[in-house]
């Protein structure tokens, strides 16, 4: 492999700053957190890059839904605003929670978010937290994934071997 020179002007910006955004909804799924055991339910926004001058694009906002510690139901109208700002028609049927994520996978929404700072138990940080969820302006999505099947996974044993030359990396 040849050496490469350092070029600050190529520097990616980390993070995304408060602010509204037009994005379309990636992978969503029910987990469980491995240390506490606590469920919660996770959208993948990713900022369009078919709009023009909107900063950020192709980056990841990750908005969580709750059990409620009341009953241990997830609350009907968060998730309900989630499809209700993706442009779902009211009382649309789904069949299931899966049949809910796959109704919202690459719809287009519009998140106002802001990086808020936390503290608990001695640890503290910084979360980019989503403060509003609209309808688009931009319905009509040209955002160009980067995969175009959200089952493949690029880890998936096959038997064709991968052949990675110096000019298929990225420096």
């Amino acid at each position: 492999m040849s050496g490469f020179d350092l070029d600050y002007s190529e520097v990616k910006e980390f993070g995304v700053e408060d602010g509204t955004y037009e994005v379309v909804i990636g992978n969503s799924k029910q987990d469980t957190f491995e240390h506490s055991g606590l469920d919660y339910i996770q959208f993948d926004f990713i900022i369009r890059n078919d709009i023009k001058d909107q900063r950020f694009s192709n980056a990841h906002i990750f908005y969580r839904i709750f059990p409620s510690k009341k009953d241990g139901k997830y609350p009907k109208g968060m998730l309900y605003g989630v499809a209700k700002a993706a442009g779902l028609p009211n009382h649309t049927h789904f069949d299931s929670l899966d049949d809910y994520f796959d109704k919202l996978y690459h719809k287009p929404l519009l998140v106002t978010v802001k990086n808020e700072e936390w503290e608990s138990k001695g640890k503290s940080g910084k979360n980019l937290n989503v403060k509003a969820m609209k309808t688009t302006n931009f319905p009509e999505v040209g955002h160009a994934f980067k995969t175009a099947d959200k089952a493949s996974d690029p880890f998936e044993r096959t038997d064709n071997d991968v052949n990675i030359s110096d000019s298929d990396l990225p420096f």
